[in-house]
Formats: structure tokens, C-alpha cells, sequence
């Protein structure tokens, strides 16, 4: 009964900030969005990362296009998430820009098959996108998962990075077992240590 509480509460949060995003002014979100990146791009972790994984946004979202351009002028690998086979969510790296499409959601999302081997990968810097925060660097995501299942595979060998907005910011944020924290939230107002043990 417990997780059926916990369900509908994270899905109550869900749909008032869904809702609250969709209602700003595209322009507003721009405004944030530079403003936020261009914090992100002063932060330590990413300046001494030579990996980078970020997400294309969608309704309202925090952009990630400056960091994209960054990345790629400091030669940073640079992976984007895809489900792959199986439906198991993987990240596939890209070179440009032009090397995303849309996916089955509509989604960007790299074209090619040059799949990241986790493995390999050195001082990876994860921007993650998320739908409400909370200081703690709880999370809560779009409603699919799959995004926490990915996280959960590089949990000891990546940092993760929230990108919100202020008003994004909530008190707290329900948390099941399968949910990961993020270590550092960016909002266009500050930057957010979030006090979760690094990798």
C-alpha cells in the first residue's frame, strides 16, 4: 500500500510541475536555459570531464545546445541516451549535432550505432533532465524509468549533473529504491551540491 501512495504522489508532483513548465513563455525558458548552461560550463566537474552525456529537451526543458557546442570545441566525448536493443537504454556517442533524430517519442537521439563502451569511458559528466528536485538531489524524472536504469549502471563511475529551473525546486521529492540522485543541481539562480557521495 505504502508504494501506491508513493506512486500517486510522485504522480500528483508530475503533473502540477508538467503543467506549471508547459505555462512559462518559450522565451522565458531561453533566458533560463542560457543562463543556467553558462553555469554549468564554469563547474569544476565538467571543465575537467572528458566525457559529457546530455539529453535533448522536450516541452520546455532545460536546453543543453551551449553545452553540446562547448563539449565539442574542447574535444569532449559526447554521448546522447537511446533505447537500445532489448529496450535497454544505452549511450551512443555522436560527433555533431547533425547526428540526432527523432526516435519513437519524437525524441532527438543519435542516428548511428557507435554505441559508448561505459567501460572505457573516463571522468564522465552526466546532465540529467528531470521534472522536480529537491536539495538532496532527489529526483523526479519523466514517469518511464528508464532513465534511473541507465544512471544505476554508472552510478560509481559518473557524476550527475540536474539541470532545472528555479521553480522546479520542490521541498521534497519522493524516492523509491530504484530512483538515483543526482550530486549537483543548476538552476538559473545557483548551483546546488547536493551533498551525495562522488564516484
Amino acid at each position: 500500500m505504502q508504494g501506491a501512495v508513493l506512486e500517486e504522489s510522485k504522480g500528483d508532483l508530475r503533473r502540477a510541475m508538467l503543467s506549471r513548465r508547459k505555462s512559462h513563455a518559450p522565451a522565458n525558458c531561453c533566458l533560463w536555459s542560457r543562463l543556467i548552461q553558462s553555469q554549468a560550463l564554469r563547474l569544476p566537474p565538467y571543465l575537467a570531464a572528458k566525457a559529457v552525456a546530455l539529453y535533448s529537451p522536450i516541452e520546455n526543458e532545460v536546453d543543453t545546445a551551449a553545452i553540446l557546442a562547448d563539449a565539442l570545441e574542447r574535444k569532449k566525448q559526447i554521448l546522447y541516451p537511446r533505447i537500445g536493443d532489448e529496450d535497454r537504454p544505452c549511450f551512443f556517442e555522436i560527433s555533431s549535432p547533425r547526428e540526432l533524430c527523432p526516435g519513437r517519442f519524437g525524441i532527438l537521439e543519435p542516428a548511428g550505432a557507435k554505441y559508448a563502451s561505459l567501460a572505457l569511458l573516463e571522468n564522465l559528466i552526466i546532465f540529467v533532465p528531470g521534472v522536480a528536485f529537491d536539495l538532496r538531489g532527489h529526483r523526479l524524472g519523466r514517469g518511464g524509468g528508464w532513465y534511473d536504469r541507465l544512471l544505476k549502471s554508472l552510478k560509481s563511475q559518473a557524476l550527475f549533473v540536474g539541470l532545472a529551473y528555479e521553480f522546479q525546486l520542490v521541498e521534497r521529492v519522493a524516492t523509491a529504491k530504484w530512483d538515483q540522485d543526482v550530486h549537483y543541481v543548476i538552476t538559473e539562480e545557483r548551483v546546488i551540491d547536493c551533498g551525495v557521495s562522488t564516484p
